[in-house]
């Protein structure tokens, strides 16, 4: 933390122990005290308390890796300024920094007599810093054992150039996860190239991935590097990688063996890779392998070191955690004149009772949607969370739109193809019909690209007149 503020321009002090802190208080004020909520001698809340007893215009930000709604209360009554849970980024911190000097400087505006925050020095602007702030933007913030372990598991890999297979249902924060290894790996001054195979039409996916020499087809005025070369010393990161073509995954088994690029169009080798590889699906890699929609030998070339990551309902302790942290970081964005309102009892049992198909992406934007319409000066109740969808899918299920039991006669293969292939086509039925038959509005609707629904309707021989009357 000491060494952040540093890199912003501030001047700090730094204490490790409780009482050493104290101490430091006696001698000398401090505009601004970031303090750990459980510090060894003396806790942070002693500190809090003596600060603003002796300097009524200092601000307190209290750090802690346990918050609860309690507890942050309890320390805003007492004058804390604002709360800092861990594990934060050097962002996130230095909003709640200025924050914190802007207000001292309306205090001041209001009494003179107030003292004047000392200036801030140039920032420094390293490398390491940076790429704390990047992944730090991304908000990786884990208080359950299960994804506790696999950051423990995402540090230990990030010392080493092996390779990664991220697993994990869509939201679950699996280019969170590849960018912690690339910005804690040796790699993390160099590029990170992160690729969207659902997002690249399957026309442009060789030429964006492998680059083209100048007239290597209509329209290729110039010579082209692929996001290929572009990783060169850094870490390339392929999300969805199912959704690559077979032909595109067989050249990048290639790369993978050889190191070598060939551009398309060109007849000798034009360079040279040397990046890590970071691979994510969420789909199952084993089902994906059967139904020819990953390559064996590539997903065991990249899986060298699995990681798993459990969705969001197998982990409440972290519904918990980021709902208050994301009721904190949304109201201080949209709201910042007002106090923070606390989730009600049925609010905090609902969230955490949800199922969260959308995981911690879908959590994000009920929590920022409740912020947004929550009424001044009440606590937020369930009322509050619009869950889209939510009570026509649960209907649906309701009515009988579950597992057709025929199906269990039939061996597993047979039975989960069928299975497979109904939901396909009600899938898609369902989002054609939603976005008035426009395929780009249906993409969007699904998180994928339109080539992906096209493939979908090409394997099921589905016309899209037949969705929209289905």
């Amino acid at each position: 933390c000491a060494q952040y503020l540093q890199g912003f321009g501030f001047d700090v002090h730094a204490e490790s122990r409780g009482e050493r802190a104290l101490d430091s208080l006696r001698r000398r004020c401090f505009d601004i005290l970031v303090v750990d909520l459980y510090l060894p001698g003396s806790s942070g809340m002693d500190i809090l308390t003596d600060a603003i007893e002796r300097y009524p215009h200092s601000k307190v930000i209290l750090m802690t890796g346990n918050p609860s709604v309690e507890s942050s209360h309890r320390a805003l009554e007492a004058g804390a300024f604002d709360f800092l849970p861990k594990p934060f980024s050097a962002t996130h911190l230095e909003i709640l920094v200025d924050r914190a000097v802007q207000s001292i400087e309306d205090d001041r505006a209001a009494e003179p007599d107030v003292p004047s925050v000392e200036p801030r020095k140039p920032r420094a602007s390293t490398p390491a810093d940076a790429i704390v702030e990047q992944v730090g933007d991304y908000g990786l913030l884990a208080e359950s054992k299960a994804l506790r372990n696999v950051i423990d598991l995402a540090r230990r890999v990030a010392r080493t150039d092996a390779s990664v297979f991220i697993t994990g249902e869509s939201g679950t924060g699996k280019e969170l996860i590849a960018h912690f290894i690339h910005a804690n790996s040796r790699r993390k001054v160099d590029p990170w190239v992160p690729v969207n195979c659902a997002a690249i039409p399957e026309s442009l996916m060789e030429s964006e991935m492998f680059g083209h020499v100048e007239g290597a087809f209509t329209g290729a005025s110039r010579a082209k590097e692929g996001l290929l070369e572009t990783a060169h010393g850094g870490s390339l990161f392929l999300d969805e990688l199912a959704e690559m073509p077979m032909s595109i995954q067989a050249k990048l088994l290639r790369v993978l063996q050889d190191g070598v690029v060939r551009r398309v169009g060109s007849t000798r080798t034009d360079a040279t890779v040397d990046a890590r590889f970071i691979a994510a699906t969420n789909r199952d890699p084993h089902q994906a392998i059967e139904e020819q929609l990953l390559r064996k030998d590539l997903y065991y070339r990249l899986r060298v070191v699995p990681i798993h990551i459990p969705p969001l309902r197998e982990r409440p302790e972290d519904i918990r955690y980021l709902s208050a942290y994301y009721l904190r970081h949304f109201w201080t964005r949209h709201r910042p004149d007002e106090d923070i309102p606390q989730l009600t009892d049925g609010a905090r049992a609902f969230l955490v009772s949800h199922t969260w198909p959308g995981n911690v992406r879908e959590l994000r934007n009920v929590i920022e949607h409740a912020v947004v319409v929550a009424d001044p000066g009440a606590h937020i109740a369930p009322s509050a969370f619009d869950l889209d969808g939510a009570g026509e899918w649960g209907n649906a299920v309701d009515g009988g739109f579950g597992i057709d039991r025929s199906l269990f006669r039939k061996d597993y293969h047979t039975a989960r193809e069928e299975m497979l292939a109904a939901f396909e086509r009600d899938y898609l039925a369902y989002i054609l019909q939603e976005s008035d038959g426009n395929m780009s509005g249906a993409a969007r609707l699904a998180g994928v690209d339109r080539t992906t629904l096209y493939r979908i309707m090409e394997k099921r021989n589905l016309r899209r007149r037949d969705l929209l009357e289905a």
